[in-house]
């Protein structure tokens, strides 16, 4: 059981690490070991924030936990998701493992080559290949010569000495498998270069195919058939109930679709004025105000203008929001009051919880007592026009 099993535990490698250990996941759950914790983790932040890293900093350098504790922790994590007993947790969470792994291949595919026998141990793009069956459908595309260089390869296209291939050719099963038209419109095999049974490829997309597959691995066998309150399943129910009460699954009827500032809940308007004063904001705090400027109907390039002069970063506010946006992230609205108040978000003011159980209800029912409301939309739109002439 080494780091690169602990940093990919869907590889293969990993499953058979597990295997060779003979650790009783059982034993582990019922002794709260610190694979469990760091399981409860994984979800949570897999749901909340669209990743499984660890809060405590980078993998594995700057992690609490070791490398058996992390590669425990997925199995276990599996098996809370599967406990949640809900289809758009399983989604998001196979999301976020993919979206982790995608980030953590990058990050080994950058790193230079002196240092990979020194460093933590890192996977090569053949690695990645070879472990979902796909080193046989994907080819580097050749190097164009640079007429009048005897055969040199020209520097501008394909991969000269040094570099990476800019493209790839990958077979049209494969690429049809892995990737979705709902992607956008250059994803449709008609808008790309086709021959002889391969499609052509950018280095940046064939990752995105490639984070596909690891997302399709760590949704195979979800749920698992568990019986609730016996064995493990008993173990882990009070994490259960907790996650369960974070997601605050509820129905949810849509937006409001009016922005109206003066209108939000007290613990929105906190912690807009907290970044505004350039203050950064916690992961649970950060969440909920993009999931409620998110659940108020506002696209991420709105939400981007609309913090603009805040403590918040922009490419981290278009990621979180658009992950929110998408069709995974909207099946959870922004968390009820009282998870906020858990994390000390919300104090209760004006005792509102005894008619508005969450920041979604408190501003709907605002917005319908209001006399008149101004969307912020429609002023920063006026505002933008004014400058322009």
């Amino acid at each position: 059981m080494d780091a690169l099993d602990a940093k990919y535990p869907f590889f293969a490698t990993a499953r058979e690490a597990v295997a060779d250990a003979a650790v009783s996941l059982p034993e582990l759950v019922a002794a709260d070991a610190p694979a469990v914790e760091r399981a409860r983790e994984r979800v949570e932040r897999a749901l909340m924030d669209g990743t499984v890293a660890s809060e405590s900093g980078a993998f594995p350098a700057e992690s609490e936990y070791d490398a058996q504790a992390e590669l425990l922790s997925y199995p276990i994590a599996r098996i809370l998701v599967s406990l949640l007993d809900s289809q758009p947790a399983i989604e998001k969470y196979a999301a976020a493992e993919a979206a982790t792994a995608i980030d953590r291949i990058r990050e080994d595919l950058a790193t230079d080559d002196e240092l990979r026998s020194v460093s933590t141990p890192t996977v090569t793009l053949d690695d990645v290949l070879a472990e979902f069956d796909l080193a046989d459908a994907v080819r580097p595309e050749s190097p164009r010569p640079n007429p009048g260089t005897g055969g040199a390869t020209a520097t501008g296209t394909g991969s000269g000495p040094g570099r990476d291939p800019e493209h790839y050719w990958i077979a049209v099963g494969p690429y049809l498998r892995l990737t979705s038209p709902s992607w956008g419109e250059s994803w449709r095999l008609v808008n790309r270069a086709l021959a002889d049974g391969e499609v052509r490829v950018s280095r940046e997309e064939l990752l995105d195919a490639l984070e596909a597959a690891v997302e399709d691995r760590v949704r195979e066998g979800l749920p698992f058939e568990l019986a609730a309150g016996e064995g493990i399943a008993a173990e882990l129910e009070s994490g259960v109930a907790d996650l369960k009460r974070l997601l605050s699954e509820r129905t949810y009827a849509g937006p409001v679709d009016v922005v109206a500032p003066e209108l939000f809940p007290p613990c929105m308007r906190n912690l807009i004025e907290k970044a505004e004063r350039g203050t950064d904001l916690s992961p649970p705090e950060s969440f909920a105000l993009m999931a409620f400027l998110v659940g108020i109907g506002m696209s991420p390039d709105e939400v981007v203008a609309f913090c603009a002069d805040t403590s918040l970063d922009a490419e981290g506010i278009r990621y979180q929001t658009e992950y929110l946006s998408d069709d995974r992230g909207s099946q959870y609205p922004p968390p009820t009051c009282e998870t906020l108040a858990n994390y000390g978000i919300c104090h209760n003011e004006e005792d509102h919880m005894q008619v508005a159980v969450d920041p979604l209800a408190y501003y709907e029912q605002r917005v319908a007592e209001a006399d008149e409301v101004t969307d912020w939309r429609e002023e920063n739109a006026a505002a933008g026009e004014a400058e322009s002439e």
